[in-house]
């Protein structure tokens, strides 16, 4: 091979190599900047659940989400007002980097369960929401596990396109996630949850309802749809302070479920 065939081969690798390094700059950059979405301590005052199932019956679930940073990972812990046979019932997500560790507390039972394996992905309290689409919720996606697919349009707002994938060891239901990140607030505004090559479950934000707390943008209102079951559950925030002092005992796996 000639000097000029060299120096082409050459400048191909470094090309590639240039544009696979700017690919995933790009990518912690827009992983960052919904990260940062999450503030240092964060409280909503009152979570609405609606749960709509396929007969079209429905049942309001009402509560509070707490949530935190530690050290970069995320701390969330949600609990139940009413209605009153769920009342007291609680849910802490604790983000680690070898695996989330999720917890459920069941008032009739009076008894704290780790939620592992395929519990993951189960229904959080007869919504269309599982334990696992909590971190989804709070933008809490890792780069590790996520890639560039480029930009597009989403109810006429510029979007980033990533897709998230399993952790290796992971066991989900779920082979990936398609995402259609803002590219003005860095929240994501849909979630396609796929069961090999169908989407299962999506989930909408109404850019409308988009909010703004301090530097930190979140969604007034969402939507998450079973396609296949034909069930829907609309969540909206109803009040919000951040960065505000909150008790360690909220994401404690011994005390998230003690009083309010």
């Amino acid at each position: 091979m000639n000097l000029t065939r060299w120096s082409i081969v050459a400048a191909l690798c470094l090309g590639l190599g240039t544009t696979a390094a700017l690919a995933d700059e790009a990518l912690d950059q827009v992983v960052a900047c919904m990260r940062a979405n999450i503030p240092k301590t964060l409280q909503i005052k009152e979570i609405a659940l609606t749960a709509t199932d396929r007969t079209g019956g429905v049942r309001e679930l009402r509560g509070r989400l707490y949530a935190m940073r530690e050290d970069e990972r995320l701390r969330a812990m949600v609990k139940i007002a009413s209605p009153a046979d769920l009342a007291g019932a609680a849910y802490l997500l604790r983000e680690k980097s070898d695996g989330d560790e999720m917890y459920v507390y069941v008032p009739a039972l009076q008894k704290v369960r780790r939620i592992t394996g395929v519990g993951v992905d189960g229904m959080l309290w007869g919504t269309d929401l599982s334990y696992g689409d909590i971190k989804q919720l709070n933008n809490a996606f890792a780069a590790g596990q996520t890639r560039l697919d480029g930009r597009g349009d989403l109810a006429g707002r510029p979007v980033h396109l990533l897709t998230s994938l399993p952790a290796p060891g992971e066991v989900s239901r779920f082979t990936q996630t398609r995402i259609w990140v803002d590219q003005k607030t860095c929240v994501g505004l849909r979630a396609d949850f796929y069961e090999g090559d169908t989407v299962r479950k999506r989930l909408d934000v109404e850019p409308a309802s988009l909010r703004q707390s301090g530097p930190h943008w979140y969604p007034g209102e969402a939507l998450m749809s079973d396609l296949k079951e034909g069930t829907k559950t609309r969540l909206r925030v109803l009040g919000l302070s951040s960065d505000v002092d909150l008790p360690g005992r909220h994401f404690n796996p011994s005390t998230f479920y003690i009083g309010s």
